[in-house]
């Protein structure tokens, strides 16, 4: 450890010592046993170093596997792009180990790789659930031991939709009138076009069949026009 002296002074915070927290791992091709720093271990070590931090992780499916980035903020008032590190992290299905959740697996991995770039972990031989095939320790979090996640899982913003699948989800919204139950607005539009422009009128737009029927009305009149 007194070789890496300075690095123990990265992050440091009065009272507490990461060191305390490490857990062995064997390196499996030279039978080394290190320190790893888990987890757990590095965000509550962050939360002491910057209690108004704030751990972001956006999840999105990948081919075969779940694909996680994290990025790790001073605080939480930090615009978006204001990160002190970030990391991303792939995984996918362990047949070996049913259990085991790829998606909680690469959130977790991308927090730990994420906090160690920020210098949370530099100390150690390995920290974060990042193991390579030659490591025998490192199992990843399975659901029934996995603890409340102690940051924010950003879900993906979905793609904005072309004029033309709106248009063709608000064809698909069922009708609210009693006369044509059953039938979407797109069938009636074909029906009873005044029906479509009466929908338009008694809903308001924050309604989605009000909205539905506007955009309908809205493109019917251009067609007309």
């Amino acid at each position: 450890m007194e070789s890496n002296s300075i690095l123990y002074t990265i992050n440091a915070v009065e009272g507490f010592d990461p060191a305390q927290y490490a857990v062995d791992y064997t390196d499996l091709t030279t039978n080394e046993t290190r320190k790893r720093l888990p987890v757990m271990a590095q965000i509550a070590w962050f939360r002491l170093r910057y209690p108004d931090g704030k751990i972001s992780v956006q999840v999105n499916p990948g081919k075969d596997c779940f694909v996680a980035t994290a990025k790790v903020y001073p605080s939480y008032k930090d615009p978006a792009d204001c990160f002190l590190a970030e990391a991303t992290a792939s995984r996918g299905f362990l047949e070996d180990k049913p259990s085991v959740s790829p998606r909680e697996w690469a959130q977790t991995a991308a927090v730990g790789i994420a906090l160690r770039n920020a210098g949370f972990g530099l100390q150690f031989s390995m920290a974060g659930d990042e193991f390579p095939d030659t490591v025998s320790e490192g199992a990843p979090m399975t659901n029934a031991a996995a603890p409340a996640e102690p940051y924010a899982v950003e879900e993906p913003t979905p793609p904005e939709l072309t004029p033309e699948e709106k248009l063709e989800q608000a064809m698909n919204v069922p009708c609210p009138i009693t006369k044509f139950k059953g039938k979407t607005l797109g069938e009636v539009l074909q029906l009873d076009p005044g029906a479509i422009k009466w929908v338009a009128e008694k809903f308001p737009v924050t309604e989605k069949v009000g909205a539905a029927a506007q955009l309908i009305r809205d493109f019917a009149l251009r067609q007309s026009a």
